[in-house]
């Protein structure tokens, strides 16, 4: 026909052409169009009657929920591998989610190739009726993963070949739950996005199919041919899936596999999601630094919005943006501990490490501590680390992979002496808590802290006044013009000489140790304190 512009052949696209590369070019984008218009006007027709009506409501606390089941689904998912989480309640994930027909049209899995390399050959579909109380649904999940790895088990086995790849994580990249939403996962944010994204794009296929769907289907389907017979594909409403030979020749495609070979060998932190609190400068800054550059994903959470800023934009050019994150946080206050925690589940999935370097080191102009000081040191630096640690491990239990807590306590918890008493105090009930904690959290979550000497760089404990007058105390000459941290390593250097290594304690020493005790070098090691003080012989354990 000489007034056709265009040819769609099913199964395989849409030919266009023109008298030049950019009128081709153009049609192509013209007929896209088009076509999208098409499918678009159906599907508002439709309705709410597309995928053969809604079945299930949208619950009103839908949101709360999902972060209450998230760290959980996590957990289940990670059983061979940790994964990153995402979460997706969009229109269309809703509208479908919530269908008659979601469970068989999801069973089925997708029709595009480039789809399932990330969400697998078919999503986690969880049959479960809606309640605002989450009546069942852990049991449902179990229950569906156990099914949902049995028939992957079958699929592999099914067309596996003896030069096939050996078989992948039998756990679902994507998770869909009536009256929730949609969970998709990847080895860090960036894929679980993606992975989301990529299942999106399938359930708007399976939308236009079913929108356009009229009648039985042909005898003979446009998609069969010499791979697959019309035999080998299955048709609901209209929606007609891959076959799964085709899927697993596709799945499990060498060059596929040769391409997952030649990815750079994981860092020590990758899949974890690191929470630094104190993380807006000093020691907990140079954390969350190395944490990045060890491949986690990295959350800085400090009280100065300002600070946290700083190191999340640092963090960022080390790891890339969806991997480092920041959230407000009073430790002081356990409902804000909550609700930081809360923003890290909703943005990751869950917590693995929980690290806290956040204290105070109370001061007065004569010297005397008054109670309201002597009170607010212990509940900052001990009972704040008690709250940190009993709302995280109920993520970590809900999870049930290993977790790992790291606090920071004091080499003045076993030095006594005169005017410190305060923080003294407070740092030897914080190294007991550590061991207290190892304690009630085994065997899953381990607990341990590093006892410091002074860190005077970049430490909000050492403000210009205190270092002047320290400076005074010990006999230091110094310049009155010179900057904070010049006044502040003269103090440092000073320190250093009491120690058997004469080397000053720089906050990247300490993160050093903190994330040899978080991560997984040290998995036999809890309940226990490393010193990172120079070799501080008053220190030294007796």
């Amino acid at each position: 026909s000489p007034g056709c512009d265009g040819v769609v052949l099913g199964g395989h696209g849409l030919f266009t052409w023109g008298e030049t590369q950019r009128e081709c070019y153009s049609n192509t984008l013209t007929v896209i169009d088009q076509l999208g218009q098409f499918i678009a006007q159906h599907v508002e027709e439709k309705g709410n009657a597309l995928f053969g009506g809604t079945l299930s409501a949208t619950l009103e606390n839908q949101r709360e929920l999902a972060m209450d089941i998230f760290p959980f689904i996590r957990g289940r998912v990670s059983a061979r591998q940790r994964m990153i989480g995402s979460f997706g309640s969009n229109v269309e994930v809703l509208r479908f989610v919530n269908s008659q027909d979601a469970q068989k049209l999801a069973h089925l899995g997708t029709s595009c190739p480039d789809h399932f390399i990330r969400t697998k050959i078919r999503p986690l579909f969880v049959a479960w009726e809606p309640s605002s109380k989450l009546s069942g649904l852990r049991q449902k999940i179990d229950e569906a993963l156990r099914s949902y790895r049995e028939e992957y088990r079958q699929y592999y086995d099914s067309f596996a070949a003896p030069d096939s790849p050996k078989m992948r994580d039998t756990n679902p990249t994507v998770v869909l739950i009536p009256g929730i939403g949609m969970f998709s996962f990847g080895k860090n944010k960036t894929e679980a996005r993606i992975t989301g994204e990529f299942y999106t794009n399938a359930i708007h296929v399976m939308e236009g199919a079913t929108a356009l769907g009229a009648g039985k289907a042909p005898e003979e389907l446009p998609q069969a041919g010499p791979a697959a017979k019309t035999q080998a594909f299955t048709v609901h409403a209209n929606y007609v899936a891959l076959p799964p030979s085709e899927g697993f020749r596709i799945e499990y495609w060498q060059l596929e596999e040769a391409k997952i070979l030649r990815q750079p060998p994981e860092k020590e932190l990758s899949r974890r999601v690191v929470v630094v609190v104190g993380a807006g400068n000093g020691v907990g800054q140079a954390t969350a630094l190395q944490a990045s550059k060890r491949g986690a994903h990295v959350v800085i959470a400090d009280r100065d919005a300002d600070a946290a800023k700083k190191t999340t934009e640092e963090a960022q050019q080390i790891a890339g943006k969806e991997a480092v994150t920041a959230v407000s946080i009073d430790i002081r206050d356990r409902e804000a501990i909550r609700k930081a925690f809360r923003e890290v589940v909703a943005t990751y999935g869950g917590i693995d490490i929980l690290i806290n370097t956040a204290a105070i080191f109370p001061s007065s102009p004569d010297g005397v501590i008054q109670d309201g000081q002597w009170a607010t040191t212990l509940d900052i630096n001990v009972t704040a680390n008690h709250r940190l640690a009993e709302e995280v491990a109920k993520i970590l239990r809900e999870q049930n992979l290993d977790g790992s807590i790291v606090l920071t306590s004091s080499a003045n918890a076993v030095v006594p002496k005169r005017g410190s008493e305060a923080y003294d105090v407070s740092k030897a009930a914080l190294s007991h808590l550590v061991r207290e904690l190892a304690i009630s959290l085994a065997p899953k979550v381990r607990v341990n802290g590093i006892s410091p000497a002074t860190v005077v760089k970049g430490s909000t404990m050492f403000p210009r006044d205190r270092v002047i007058a320290s400076l005074t105390k010990y006999e230091i000459k110094f310049d009155a013009e010179a900057t904070d941290e010049q006044l502040r390593g003269l103090l440092a250097d000073f320190y250093a000489k009491r120690t058997l290594t004469h080397q000053p304690i720089d906050p990247e020493d300490c993160a050093a140790a903190i994330l040899f005790l978080a991560g997984p070098e040290s998995r036999c090691t809890t309940g226990h304190l490393i010193p990172v003080d120079g070799g501080l012989t008053e220190a030294f354990l007796r």
